[in-house]
C-alpha cells in the first residue's frame, strides 16, 4: 500500500534551501567548527553522562534504587548558592547565544532558524501541543523505566525551600530549553546540511546526542530523549519554527521542576 501524503511528508522533508559546501577548505572549517561547539557544550555532556551511566551500573545498590537531582545544592551559604545556580543558567544561555552567533556569522539571520516574532500566538499553540505530546508519554516512560529497573530516581530539584527556588527553577527551564534546541537542532541540523547530511541522516544524530547526554538518567531518559529529539527535530524541519521547541520544552521542564517542588512529600507516588 503506498503511503499517505502526511507520513511522506514526515518522512522525507523537502530539500531547506540550505546549500552544501563545496569547498574542501570551508568543508573542514565548519566540521571543526562542529566539533569544537559540541566539545565545549553538549557534546562534552553526553560523554559525562555516559561515564555517569557506567559508574552507576557498577554500583552495589540497584539503578532505580539510586537518586539523581537534575537541580541541587552548590553551597552552603544562601547568597552563593543563588550565584551558583544563576552562574549555571547564565552557561546555558552562553551555550545557545554561541550556536546563534555562529548561524549569524554563517549568515543565517535568525529568522532563517524560525527565532523571529512574526507568528507568536502559533508558537504559543505549538509549544503547548509539543509539551502534552511529549511530556505526557515521558513521564509514563520514567515510571516504567524504574519500575523495571532500568532507570535512577530522578528529583527535578532538592534545592531548599527558599525565596527564590521557584524564579530558579523556572529561569533553569528556559535556558535548558535555550540550549538544547538552538544547539541541536538549529544549530548542528543546519551545519550538518551545509556538510551534505541528508534530512534524516541530520535528524537521527541530532536525536542520538540529545538521548546520549540523557544517559545519567538511566535507558529511560536514553530512550525518551532521543524520541523528543526525534520529534522536536522533524517539526522544526517541517515547520522552521524554532520558538515552538524552545517554548515546549521550557513547559515540560516548568511543569517538573515546579510540579516537584510543590508535590514532593505530598504524594505517595512521586519519589
Amino acid at each position: 500500500m503506498p503511503r499517505s501524503k502526511a507520513v511522506r511528508s514526515w518522512i522525507a522533508p523537502p530539500p531547506p534551501g540550505v546549500a552544501p559546501l563545496t569547498d574542501p577548505a570551508a568543508r573542514r572549517l565548519v566540521g571543526t567548527e562542529v566539533l569544537v561547539v559540541l566539545t565545549v557544550t553538549l557534546g562534552l555532556s553526553a560523554v559525562r553522562s555516559a561515564l555517569a551511566l557506567l559508574d552507576a551500573v557498577l554500583q552495589p545498590v540497584p539503578l532505580n534504587e539510586q537518586q539523581v537531582a537534575l537541580n541541587a545544592p552548590a553551597a552552603q551559604v544562601g547568597l552563593v548558592e543563588l550565584a551558583l545556580q544563576l552562574t549555571r543558567v547564565l552557561q546555558l544561555v552562553g551555550w545557545g547565544a554561541l550556536g546563534a552567533y555562529l548561524l549569524l556569522r554563517a549568515g543565517f539571520a535568525m529568522r532563517a532558524v524560525g527565532l523571529d516574532r512574526t507568528r507568536p500566538g502559533r508558537d504559543a499553540l505549538g509549544s503547548a501541543g509539543l509539551a502534552a505530546l511529549i511530556g505526557v508519554p515521558g513521564l509514563g516512560l520514567y515510571l516504567v523505566a524504574r519500575a523495571v529497573g532500568v532507570s535512577v530516581t530522578i528529583a527535578p530539584t532538592t534545592l531548599d525551600d527558599t525565596w527564590w527556588r521557584l524564579p530558579v527553577l523556572v529561569a533553569s527551564a528556559f535556558a535548558n530549553s535555550w540550549a538544547e534546541e538552538v544547539v541541536m537542532v538549529a544549530y548542528l541540523i543546519t551545519r550538518l546540511r551545509q556538510l551534505g547530511w541528508s534530512e534524516n541522516r541530520a535528524l537521527f544524530a541530532q536525536a542520538l546526542l540529545r538521548g546520549g547526554y540523557h544517559l545519567y538518567q538511566g535507558l529511560g531518559g536514553f530512550v525518551g530523549n532521543i524520541v523528543m529529539g526525534l520529534v522536536f527535530g522533524r517539526v522544526w524541519q517541517r515547520t522552521n519554527r524554532l520558538w515552538m521547541l524552545v517554548g515546549g520544552h521550557a513547559l515540560i521542564d516548568i511543569v517538573a521542576f515546579v510540579g516537584y517542588a510543590a508535590l514532593s512529600g505530598r504524594v505517595g507516588w512521586l519519589p
